[in-house]
């Protein structure tokens, strides 16, 4: 009866793991053949492989602009959230007080407000700010719903922290910038780098708030492929995701790589400090 028990269970996670990985996989398996179709519409490969494609992606006036307006308007957001969001989530952390945990609550917000809302809300005030359809009006807007990524990970990284490290930092003379550049950021970096990650990632897929804020002048990839897809389905389009996947794995290795490597060091200058007499 056990061993019937443990059969069906495993029966019920092994099928749960296939339908995830089916969801996850598919997609992939899906779109990659049909960036290299040699049809101008959304197929599979009908006669031979074709880059017709990647070429129109790269040297088209269509997909190339709102791919660099998109890394600019990413990069920018990203750098601007996340030194905000450390800094901010410092200071919650250094006062520990109900006042911070209202700040830190506040700066959450964006995340249980749904989409639809923030982008009336922007669209309202946008409006009296002369910010529509605007290079600082999107930037403002990305780096208010990307920063509760950043404030969410930073103090998963401080709650690790002895407070006892910057108390010994200040008794030695230490500014509290020195203390918070060699002392604190050093040990929060890897939430500071995971809320970047999430941060970009955000803005780069944001398309409800650019649907109400944005227009022609402002023309990011997010809603170049949401007007593809209505208006002319263009295989240009997979081709663009399979872009994003190879640069999403390439992204994933190198951070593990990175990541293997700062182990490897910290492992050894342990090893020498042990053998030190």
């Amino acid at each position: 009866m056990r061993r019937q028990r443990i059969g069906w269970r495993f029966g019920i996670i092994l099928a749960l793991a296939w339908m995830v990985l089916c969801y996850l996989l598919l997609p992939l398996l899906i779109v990659v053949p049909v960036s290299f179709t040699d049809e101008r519409y959304l197929s599979l490969p009908q006669h031979a492989l074709s880059l017709r494609h990647y070429r129109d992606v790269f040297s088209g006036t269509f997909w190339l602009p709102s791919i660099v307006q998109s890394l600019f308007v990413c990069t920018i957001s990203t750098i601007v959230a996340v030194t905000l969001g450390t800094l901010a989530t410092y200071g919650c952390w250094r006062l520990s007080s109900r006042l911070a945990n209202a700040v830190r609550a506040l700066m959450l917000l964006p995340l249980i407000v749904p989409s639809v809302v923030h982008a009336i809300g922007f669209f309202r005030m946008w409006i009296d700010l002369d910010l529509l359809d605007s290079f600082p009006g999107v930037i403002l807007a990305h780096i208010i719903t990307s920063m509760p990524y950043v404030v969410i990970t930073v103090s998963a990284s401080l709650a690790g922290i002895d407070v006892r490290l910057e108390q010994a930092a200040r008794s030695l003379g230490a500014s509290l910038f020195q203390t918070l550049r060699m002392v604190i950021l050093p040990n929060i970096m890897p939430g500071v780098l995971s809320g970047a990650v999430f941060a970009f990632v955000q803005a780069w897929d944001e398309i409800v708030v650019l649907l109400f804020i944005t227009s022609r002048h402002v023309y990011l990839l997010s809603r170049a492929i949401w007007d593809g897809v209505n208006e002319n389905i263009d295989p240009a389009i997979a081709a663009v995701a399979t872009l994003m996947i190879v640069l999403t794995f390439a992204g994933l290795l190198i951070g593990r790589a990175w990541s293997a490597r700062l182990e490897e060091r910290s492992g050894k200058a342990l090893g020498d400090a042990v053998a030190r007499p």
